[in-house]
């Protein structure tokens, strides 16, 4: 415990200088559409941290800490702030309009009474237009503050932004409070994307998934897509988006928006 305690204690510090340095770097991952009743590609923007010697530490490394000392509001607004100012200065060369671009927010962020305020602020000073953003967030926290999730996604979805819900089916599982929570997307867990192909109980939960988020008028999104077979099996089902290394790996978000500028993306089929 001494020993893991000590490693947090350095992760903190070296948090506390990124947010301080600029050492952080943006990545986004493509989530593409499989079936016909959408066009549109969708990127989640994801988080890194650049060592003294330019080495990528991935988040796993240091985002536990951040959560123990309670540093993820402090994250979260970065990752806001940076991506509304990098996507708004693209704007001025590729037509990032056409795209979604989907962020992460973790529980305690949900919790911060000003979270809203310090959006609303950054929508003003960079000019973005909100409808191309959609806030992820885990399916657990939801549930656990599902009062104040509610209240805070319709602040959000009344100046346009969207919602999704993430790794649905790892938590509570339960379909009734899909009736409350105003999301717009449903992301499936991993775990039973990855077990599609040859399993099929996990087959039929996904399946299960899929029909009660259509009839609720959510598009699904299945992560761990890695391979054709997968995608082959989720496009059988009526998945409307595939996220994974079978689609397209995460890339610096600077290069990301560089290919839209160049017109080099490509959908796998």
């Amino acid at each position: 415990q001494l020993q893991r305690r000590k490693g947090e204690v350095h992760w903190v510090r070296s948090i506390q200088k990124a947010l301080n340095q600029n050492g952080f770097e943006l990545y986004s991952q493509m989530i593409q559409p499989i079936d016909d009743s959408s066009h549109t590609l969708h990127f989640e923007i994801l988080l890194r941290m650049l060592d003294i010697d330019g080495t990528v530490i991935p988040p796993g490394k240091f985002l536990p800490a951040a959560e123990r000392f309670r540093l993820m509001p402090l994250i979260d607004a970065w990752v806001i702030e940076n991506s509304f100012k990098m996507i708004a200065d693209a704007a001025r060369y590729a037509d990032v309009q056409d795209y979604i671009w989907t962020i992460n927010l973790s529980g305690q962020s949900m919790n911060e009474p000003n979270l809203e305020e310090s959006i609303s602020s950054f929508v003003k000073q960079y000019q973005i237009s909100p409808e191309m953003y959609c806030f992820e967030v885990t399916e657990t926290v939801a549930v656990n503050n599902l009062k104040d999730a509610k209240r805070f996604m319709n602040i959000l979805k009344d100046q346009g932004f969207r919602f999704a819900l993430d790794d649905f089916g790892s938590g509570l599982s339960s379909f009734a409070y899909l009736k409350s929570l105003p999301v717009d997307y449903l992301k499936i867990d991993g775990s039973f994307i990855k077990g599609i192909v040859d399993d099929p109980f996990t087959g039929a939960i996904v399946k299960a998934i899929n029909q009660v988020s259509q009839v609720r008028g959510l598009e699904t999104i299945a992560e761990f897509v890695e391979n054709p077979e997968i995608i082959r099996c989720i496009k059988d089902i009526g998945i409307n988006y595939a996220q994974g290394y079978g689609i397209s790996k995460p890339i610096p978000l600077s290069e990301q928006l560089n290919n839209l500028r160049l017109e080099k993306l490509r959908f796998v089929s």
